[in-house]
Order: C-alpha cells, then structure tokens, then sequence
C-alpha cells in the first residue's frame, strides 16, 4: 500500500517579515519551516489534500456499520494472529 504522496519541489516569494514570522513559528512549533508551511497549507484546503485513499474509506465503512472481526488482545501473539489471520496456535 503506497502512504507517501509524491513531493515537489518549488519556490515563493514572500516579503521578508511574512518568512520571518513563518521560521520563528516554526521554531516555536520544534517544526521545519517547509513542514510548517505544509501544515498551514494543508489546513487551508480544508485538508482536502490529505483525504483518506479508497481502501481506506471502505475500511472506515465497515467499522462504522460493525463489519468488524474482534481483535484478541489477550496476549501479543493472539493480538497479531487476530489481525493478520495466522491460525497456526
């Protein structure tokens, strides 16, 4: 399953106090100022860049109308049997 979206690079010109602030919020933040400036950008669209893919959507269907296997927890093997469905025990 492919997670990364494809990064591009690109430049803006922005009045120096307007990247001034960006870096020292940033700083604030313990952010890179591109990661930053992402965030801010993303949550501007409404997040409509980051919206869950196919697989995931139909998975938060299913969930939401109990189409869900239960998940033994009762130990870690059972926990990863239970998920990735190694009946070997």
């Amino acid at each position: 399953m492919e997670t990364k979206s494809l990064r591009i690079s690109t430049s803006f010109r922005l009045p120096a106090d307007v990247l001034s602030a960006l870096k020292e919020q940033a700083k604030q933040a313990n952010r890179s100022l591109n990661n930053y400036v992402e965030c801010i950008l993303i949550n501007a669209l409404g997040n409509s860049a980051a919206k869950p893919n196919e697989e995931t959507l139909a998975a938060i269907e299913e969930a939401r109308h109990g189409h869900t296997k239960a998940v033994d927890v009762s130990c870690y093997d059972a926990f990863v049997n239970s998920i990735f469905g190694n009946e070997e025990d």
